[in-house]
């Protein structure tokens, strides 16, 4: 009697542990990237500039707080027919070279996604600018049409792109 009632609480709990770990193993990720005609420094300044995401940012549509290691974001995203505010947690700011947050659904390792961008001095006054998000957690092999971002990557990536040049040019 003791196993009919133990067998599927052992399942409840060793599958979600189970998936999580092979998330953990196989995360699932998107990366895109562009170059830009502008310095890092340029497109650090463009970046990190959230009071003016709403100007020019088709994806992350408002962001709020401080690009600092440690500081709590308030970002806003649009996309996949909707709009999402989430609260990611800054684990990387070097200016000029990296910004990078952790994003979690729920709890932590329900959906966690660690966002980041890169970017490289192409020497000339010219940029590369990666971004990319890597997704583990239990329900991330279930979250289907939900995690493909990699379209809401590449618009921002470009109109990032136009701002940095753009400001490049009236320097």
């Amino acid at each position: 009697m003791l196993a009919w009632f133990l067998t599927p609480v052992a399942v409840l709990l060793v599958v979600p542990v189970a998936v999580y770990a092979w998330t953990r193993v196989n995360p699932r990720k998107v990366r895109t990237e562009i170059e830009i005609d502008a310095s890092p420094e340029k497109v650090w300044q463009v970046l990190t500039d959230f009071a003016a995401y709403p100007q020019w940012n088709p994806f992350i549509v408002s962001a709020q707080g401080e690009p600092s290691v440690g500081a709590t974001l308030t970002n806003r995203l649009a996309g996949n027919g909707g709009e999402m505010t989430f609260t990611p947690t800054v684990l990387a700011a070097t200016p000029g070279r990296e910004l990078r947050w952790l994003g979690r659904f729920v709890m932590p390792g329900v959906v966690d996604g660690e966002h980041y961008f890169l970017i490289e001095d192409l020497g000339g006054g010219r940029s590369r600018l990666i971004q990319g998000e890597t997704f583990t957690g239990a329900l991330v092999p279930f979250a289907g049409k939900a995690l493909d971002v990699a379209d809401g990557f590449a618009a921002m990536n470009a109109a990032l792109k136009a701002r940095a040049e753009q400001a490049e040019k009236m320097v």
